[in-house]
């Protein structure tokens, strides 16, 4: 990569993992910013699921963000960056709850959170939570509002607010609905996705 690029690079752009750790270990501070905003919520929600408080959370997301930085020159698949922060933030999650448990009394020890059945369970939730936002990140401004509305607002979207805060005819959305959640399913498809799908 050259200067120029990294020097251009912006954390909105949509590089690849591979592209990004190796714009970093160049020595691109946007690279490093981009790794973050696209992975914060990814590693956040961790922690979060599993009862710790946002202070805990935040504690663990600082912690994870040292070791990738560490880590970077010697990640051997960077395009499976994704796999390899939910397996370290969950990791960090189980020592720093054992951690914690010093401080408990014997009679009372506290249950552990990280079994590994649902270590498993967590990890293959995390990763498909992580597949749908980027499989929304690549829709159109316009989609990505349009699905957020009508599927992942609770409770949706009624037709008549949706058409009015994107400035469309009431009877288009049903069809640009279709379209847009056709590009939903072929960009999950893309990244192998196999949880749930939004319903036509």
């Amino acid at each position: 990569m050259s200067a120029r690029e990294a020097r251009n690079l912006n954390p909105s752009d949509t590089w690849t993992d591979l592209r990004l750790v190796r714009a970093c270990l160049d020595g691109s501070e946007d690279a490093w910013n981009a790794i973050l905003d696209k992975y914060k919520r990814l590693i956040y929600s961790i922690p979060i699921k599993h009862g710790f408080s946002p202070e805990d959370a935040s504690d663990i997301f600082q912690s994870v963000c040292v070791e990738l930085l560490k880590e970077l020159p010697r990640l051997r698949e960077p395009q499976a960056l994704a796999g390899w922060l939910i397996k370290v933030t969950a990791h960090k999650c189980f020592h720093w709850r054992r951690t914690e448990s010093r401080y408990v009394t014997t009679e009372n020890p506290p249950t552990p959170v990280f079994e590994a059945p649902d270590l498993d369970e967590l990890l293959d939730a995390v990763e498909r939570e992580q597949m749908l936002r980027d499989a929304m990140g690549s829709l159109s401004a316009r989609c990505k509002k349009l699905v957020s509305m009508l599927f992942f607002d609770f409770p949706p979207t009624p037709y008549d607010v949706v058409a009015k805060k994107l400035g469309l005819a009431r009877g288009s959305i049903g069809f640009i609905r279709r379209r847009c959640l056709d590009r939903l399913k072929k960009n999950l498809a893309e990244r192998g996705y196999k949880g749930r799908l939004p319903r036509d």
